[in-house]
């Protein structure tokens, strides 16, 4: 095991893995000094075995057991590398580096956790570390998962495109349909569901945290290839940019622009 920038990098070994939806993965990954220091909202760069995908798979954390040193990821299938993955067994190895980025901020207001698609799985440890009143409101296209993961850590809402279940349209309609408030806003999902969210924080004067999905190369910070917008120019590079697996995944909402 080496440290490396402040992270850690490990030989993770698979402890349990099944699909829990169609393409998305449910991996448990024994990695002690991975899971001894994470929060929720940072990620972890997973190395494929097979020598021609050099480049890791930038995968959210979902859930971090510290008393038994192990991480969940739960990822969707999405081209070869998370395929080879979705193959793997139990006691199979991975090399995993992290955790790396920011995380979410703790705060003791009524919160809403938002997320969308792939995006939920991250908001399952906030909703397990935040100690505060939760509405936890969930945006699917159609086939539901987690759902059981998030019982009894906050109110549950869903939204579903087809209006298989819950509200028909999207995580905003769901609350507007539910009479929804709260103090804070907790996000992570796709650029449009992001987007919107912003827009309805500022209108209504509420704080808001985004995690932002995007494709990475190196995953700390030095090949820039996942820079997104700022209102305020970076230090790093001297332009109105932010790299997401450095300065964030998570930022605040009005330091980005979409």
């Amino acid at each position: 095991m080496q440290a490396r920038v402040g992270k850690f990098e490990e030989t993770a070994i698979i402890i349990r893995q099944e699909e829990i939806a169609d393409d998305i993965y449910s991996m448990w990954l024994r990695t002690d000094e991975i899971a001894a220091h994470a929060k929720a909202g940072q990620f972890v760069s997973v190395y494929c075995n097979e020598g021609s995908r050099l480049l890791p798979r930038p995968i959210s954390i979902c859930e971090i057991d510290k008393k038994d040193g192990a991480i969940r990821l739960v990822y969707r299938v999405a081209g070869k590398g998370t395929e080879e993955f979705s193959h793997m067994r139990t006691g199979m190895q991975l090399k995993v580096v992290g955790p790396l980025g920011n995380g979410f901020p703790l705060k003791h207001q009524k919160a809403f956790l938002i997320g969308g698609g792939i995006g939920i799985p991250p908001m399952l440890e906030l909703a397990k570390t935040l100690d505060c009143e939760k509405n936890i409101v969930l945006g699917f296209r159609d086939e539901l998962f987690l759902l059981e993961d998030f019982q009894g850590k906050g109110q549950i809402y869903i939204a579903t495109e087809d209006g298989s279940a819950g509200t028909e349209g999207n995580v905003l309609d769901a609350i507007r349909e539910n009479g929804l408030t709260a103090d804070i806003i907790y996000a992570c999902g796709p650029t449009p569901m992001l987007r919107a969210l912003k827009e309805y924080a500022a209108k209504n004067q509420m704080e808001c945290w985004i995690s932002i999905e995007e494709r990475m190369a190196c995953g700390i910070g030095a090949c820039l290839a996942c820079v997104c917008k700022s209102k305020e120019k970076d230090a790093h590079t001297n332009v109105k940019n932010k790299r997401i697996c450095k300065e964030g995944p998570v930022f605040r909402a009005e330091e980005v622009e979409f």
